[in-house]
């Protein structure tokens, strides 16, 4: 995950809860994207640092183990760096120009320059991030699927001039909730439309209070569509069935209205919050933890990582 900002209900409920699962059956690696951070922050890296302490406290809030899984800073282990110089030298530029997300991201971030290699070659840099520790399972939703399969073209490119080295991952596609901002669109700090994990209750509630619904409701008489509504999209992420059908009749019936529909999601954020935002307290009083998780996690890292470089550095005759 990049460290570009706080950890808003988007992270939590379209990767963190699949992450708090994949520790407890798989070796897992999960990691500080710092390097991919600077493929569109880099004139102003400034808020890098201390966006990586925030996110990792928020991750072990949330329930990331580092006794089960490997929590590591990916500019430390330079071995990434390596790997992605090595697939530099034998991938064709065309098959970075065409990964979907590539001319999507140019035009998400049209005010910036991204006409550098960075920018274009961080699937790569992805590709070796997986590679590097020979994984042979990604999480990821649906529209990152593209990147996984880059990555097996290169796995299976590698193996075909040196001899079997890398595994094929497959991407393990999870379920991703897709989570509305306040106003609509996909929630994003850079929307300016979050809710974050550290926000007090006070901010979550006059936020979700204001958050945009159907337009056709402009009087508290007006029917409405739910399917349409964004807070209904939070009410089929935190609501009970029962609840649903409630605010759905009463949506499309005018017998309820949009802040008496909100409540009843608000309450289940509220819910799910709390008990993060408490561990968060707790552990933000142990001095230099973050520090403490992510040294142990790197050196773990750097471990595994060299185990395959030393293959690899062999079979292209760098040994």
């Amino acid at each position: 995950m990049r460290p570009t900002g706080s950890l808003h209900l988007g992270h939590l409920n379209g990767a963190i809860h699949n992450w708090l699962e994949l520790q407890q059956g798989f070796e897992s690696f999960f990691f500080v994207a710092d390097w991919h951070a600077l493929t569109t922050e880099y004139k102003d890296p400034s808020g890098i640092k201390a966006s990586t302490g925030a996110m990792v406290l928020d991750w072990l809030a949330a329930g990331l183990d580092p006794d089960k899984a490997t929590i590591f800073n990916q500019s430390s282990v330079k071995q990434h760096a390596e790997l992605h110089l090595l697939f530099a030298m034998i991938i064709p530029v065309p098959w970075l120009e065409r990964v979907p997300t590539y001319k999507e991201q140019q035009q998400q971030f049209e005010n910036r320059d991204l006409s550098t290699y960075g920018f274009l070659g961080y699937p790569l840099l992805q590709a070796a991030d997986i590679l590097v520790y020979g994984g042979d399972r990604v999480p990821v939703g649906e529209d990152q699927l593209s990147h996984v399969e880059l990555t097996r073209e290169v796995a299976r490119r590698f193996n075909r001039y040196y001899g079997e080295v890398f595994p094929e991952p497959k991407g393990l596609v999870v379920k991703a909730a897709r989570v509305p901002g306040t106003d609509g669109r996909k929630m994003s700090k850079s929307y300016g439309n979050s809710v974050g994990l550290g926000d007090s209750e006070e901010d979550v509630t006059a936020r979700l209070s204001r958050m945009k619904t159907d337009t056709r409701r402009q009087r508290r008489t007006d029917p409405g569509v739910p399917e349409e509504c964004p807070v209904y999209e939070l009410h089929e992420i935190y609501s009970s069935d029962e609840e649903r059908k409630e605010v759905s009749e009463g949506c499309r019936s005018a017998s309820i209205g949009c802040l008496d529909c909100k409540k009843i999601m608000i309450g289940h954020v509220l819910e799910q919050l709390r008990p993060i935002r408490e561990r968060r307290e707790k552990l933000s009083v142990s001095s230099g933890l973050v520090d403490e998780v992510l040294a142990a996690g790197n050196e773990r890292a750097r471990q595994k990582a060299e185990l395959t470089m030393t293959r690899v550095r062999a079979v292209m005759g760098l040994a």
